[in-house]
């Protein structure tokens, strides 16, 4: 049997190269004579580079960055088509996982970081530069980021503004130009949200970044003035910046991203290119993918439904294995998944203390549930 692992992260446990290799751990001691292809993904949040890097021929460089708060970060660039294209991963200098629960904050959380790769890919002598959106701690509007570039938001007595969201309710002009050089830039993203909005950056990922009801109507206000700055001081920006699909991504980065001149593409869909995700679709009997947590929002452009809809296509089962799975089986059909199976049932439950379980032994939940398929599916 040819059996396909192409799972995403499990976020704050294994990243996606470990889970496919923990589930192919456990299929191979029930079936060893199978055939298992390890494709891992990534949708452009924390764990893009490394599943680029596996993929795609050459050079990772480590860059010095700053994380949300400002303080020292390792971050890098992958270099590619001989230096010509830079991918980065905005979570190195944005993540969310940078930050303790009691520092999170997104009034105050800044993406200057974010500015300083991209300056590091530009120096490079990129021209081409892809930037993976996903899994950010701030909700600045990338603020900072055009900041580092060398474009720096001011109140209207000309005084530079305080990093994080909040201040950019004062926010009247720019000061100076983001230093480019003409490089073609690329937001992967699949989420769709724009900038402003009840489906906005603030109100649907502010809650999650630390923000209260309070905060998520301050940090939307603040966007919109700064969505109106960025149309009237960058003369590449699109009118109806606030709303465009992509702009609330990684708390509005993809909304500075497309004000700069760039597009929105698929984070999946990219990945899905590099490591030839069609051609060993169109080779296996079976899929299996998987990522942390298995909800709603997975069935809107996220790495499981993207290969869940690729593999009903074929006629191909798929089954997802996820830390916890909250979507019914009709929800989890319509986007063609065929089975779920949870971390958190394997350990007993949540009840029985599973989701410690899953959170401190995913590894060896997923070679068991490896073996579990293995054992219903290997003929």
């Amino acid at each position: 049997m040819r059996v396909l692992l192409c799972p995403d992260k499990f976020a704050g446990t294994l990243p996606a190269p470990q889970v496919a290799a923990a589930v192919a751990d456990g299929w191979r001691q029930v079936a060893p004579d199978d055939d298992l292809l390890v494709r891992p993904l990534a949708d452009g949040g924390p764990g893009f580079l490394d599943v680029l890097a596996e993929a795609l021929p050459g050079r990772r460089v480590p860059v010095a960055t700053l994380d949300p708060l400002g303080r020292p970060a390792a971050g890098e660039i992958l270099l590619t088509d001989e230096g010509a294209t830079a991918w980065l991963e905005s979570a190195q200098a944005c993540g969310l996982h940078l930050l303790d629960a009691g520092e999170r904050d997104p009034k105050t959380t800044t993406s200057y970081g974010l500015g300083l790769l991209i300056t590091a890919a530009v120096e490079a002598g990129a021209r081409t530069v892809v930037v993976g959106l996903g899994g950010s701690g701030t909700n600045d509007g990338g603020a900072g980021m055009l900041a580092a570039l060398g474009a720096v938001a001011l109140d209207d007595t000309g005084t530079a503004l305080p990093y994080g969201g909040a201040a950019l309710a004062a926010v009247a002009a720019l000061d100076g130009a983001p230093r480019l050089r003409d490089v073609r830039l690329i937001a992967a993203t699949d989420v769709d949200n724009p900038l402003l909005g009840l489906h906005g950056a603030s109100n649907v990922f502010g809650p999650q970044k630390g923000a209260d009801r309070a905060d998520v109507l301050l940090l939307d206000a603040a966007l919109q003035r700064w969505a109106e700055v960025l149309q009237q001081h960058l003369p590449g920006c699109p009118s109806g910046l606030g709303a465009l699909p992509g702009g609330g991504a990684a708390g509005g980065i993809g909304a500075a991203l497309l004000a700069l001149g760039g597009r929105c593409e698929s984070g999946i869909g990219l990945v899905s290119r590099a490591v030839d995700l069609n051609v060993a679709l169109d080779e296996v009997d079976l899929v299996i993918t998987g990522e942390g947590k298995f909800d709603h929002q997975s069935l809107r452009g996220k790495v499981v439904a993207g290969v869940a809809g690729a593999a009903r296509d074929r006629g191909v089962p798929c089954v997802v294995l996820a830390g916890q799975v909250s979507t019914g089986r009709r929800e989890a059909a319509s986007v063609g998944v065929t089975e779920a199976y949870s971390l958190v049932e394997h350990f007993g439950g949540e009840e029985r203390g599973g989701l410690a379980a899953a959170l401190d032994r995913p590894g060896e939940g997923l070679r068991a549930l490896g073996a579990r398929l293995a054992r219903q599916w290997s003929r």
